[in-house]
C-alpha cells in the first residue's frame, strides 16, 4: 500500500526529471512508488551469494521486498549523483550496480541511465574493501567510491564546503560528495537512522529524494526512563520512533513524503522540495 503524505499540491513542469508529462505532484510519486512489473522479481545472482555471505556472518539484512522495492524507485529517478550510505558488504550496492550495469557476467547490458557518480559510505575498512571487489567486479570505478568515514563526519565537511563555496572558488576545495545530491538511500540500523536522515535532509538537493526505511513501531507499555539511567533497549526504541515522528512533521512542513508498505518493513520516501527556501 502506497500512502502520499501532501502539504504543498505542487505541479512538475513537463519532464520534471521523470520524463513525464505535467502532472501533480501526487500522481508523480503514485508512480515513482509502485513496484516495476517489468524487472526481474528474482535477486540479482551477485547479490544474492552476498546476502548468504551476510547470514554466516550474522549480518542485519535488509528485507527482500524493501531492496526491491529501492531497486525500483531508483531506477525511475534519473539522480545525477547518488549516495548509499551503509554499505556493509555490499548488498544493497549489489543491487543497485545490477540495475545500473546489469549482471557483469552477461552480454546484455542494462540501457538504464546511471548516476554520474555514486558513493558509499561504509566506515569499517573491512567491509570497504569487500565493496572495492564488487566495484571493480562492475566495471565501476570511473564513477563509483568507497568512503570510509562516518557520515555525520562527510555531512559536515559537505555543508562546510557549501558555505565556503558562497566567497571561495568551488576549485579551492573540493567537496567530500559531489554535487548536487539527488538520491540518499540509508541503509543503516534502528539506532542510526533517524539522525542519518536529518543530515541527509541538510545536503540534499531541491528535487531530490532519500530512501529510508521507518523505524520500528514501538509496542506494549515502556516505563518512562528515570532520570541519569541508561536507555533500556525498548526506551531506546520509543526515543527513536518519536524522534522519527520529529522529523517527519519537519519535513512534512514543506515538502512530500509517501510511505510504501512491504512484507516487513514500511519504505518511507521523501523529496526536497523544488524551492530553496
Amino acid at each position: 500500500m502506497v500512502e502520499i503524505i501532501m502539504v504543498k499540491g505542487t505541479t512538475m513542469e513537463k519532464g520534471g526529471g521523470f520524463g513525464l508529462p505535467q502532472m501533480s505532484e501526487r500522481e508523480m510519486f503514485e508512480q515513482l512508488l509502485g513496484e516495476d512489473l517489468a524487472r526481474a522479481v528474482d535477486e540479482p545472482v551477485i547479490a544474492a551469494n552476498i546476502g548468504q555471505q551476510m547470514l554466516h556472518m550474522n549480518l542485519r539484512v535488509m528485507p527482500k521486498s524493501l531492496r526491491a522495492r529501492i531497486r525500483d524507485i531508483s531506477g525511475r529517478i534519473p539522480a545525477r549523483n547518488a549516495v548509499l550510505v551503509g554499505g556493509g558488504i555490499g548488498h544493497l550496492a549489489a543491487w543497485l550496480l545490477d540495475l545500473w550495469l546489469g549482471d557483469p557476467s552477461e552480454d546484455n547490458k542494462t540501457d538504464l541511465p546511471r548516476p554520474d557518480s555514486f558513493r558509499i559510505i561504509e566506515p569499517a575498512g573491512k567491509f570497504g574493501i569487500i565493496i572495492d571487489r564488487l566495484i571493480r567486479r562492475h566495471g565501476a570505478e570511473n564513477w563509483t567510491q568507497v568512503l570510509a568515514h562516518q557520515w555525520k563526519e562527510i555531512t559536515a565537511e559537505t555543508l562546510s564546503w557549501s558555505a565556503a563555496t558562497t566567497v571561495l572558488p568551488s576549485s579551492a576545495r573540493p567537496s567530500p560528495l559531489p554535487q548536487p545530491i539527488d538520491l540518499i538511500i540509508l541503509d543503516l540500523p534502528e539506532n542510526q537512522k533517524v539522525s542519518a536522515a536529518e543530515s541527509a535532509f541538510e545536503i540534499l538537493a531541491p528535487g531530490g529524494f532519500i530512501l529510508v526505511s521507518e523505524p520500528e513501531v514501538p509496542t506494549g507499555e515502556v516505563p518512562e526512563p528515570e532520570v541519569g539511567e541508561n536507555l533500556s533497549d525498548a526506551q531506546e526504541k520509543v526515543a527513536s520512533f518519536n524522534h522519527w515522528i520529529n522529523f517527519i512533521k519537519f519535513v512534512n512542513e514543506s515538502h512530500t513524503i509517501g510511505f510504501v508498505e512491504l512484507s516487513g518493513a514500511t519504505l518511507a520516501v521523501i523529496r526536497r522540495s523544488d524551492s530553496t527556501e
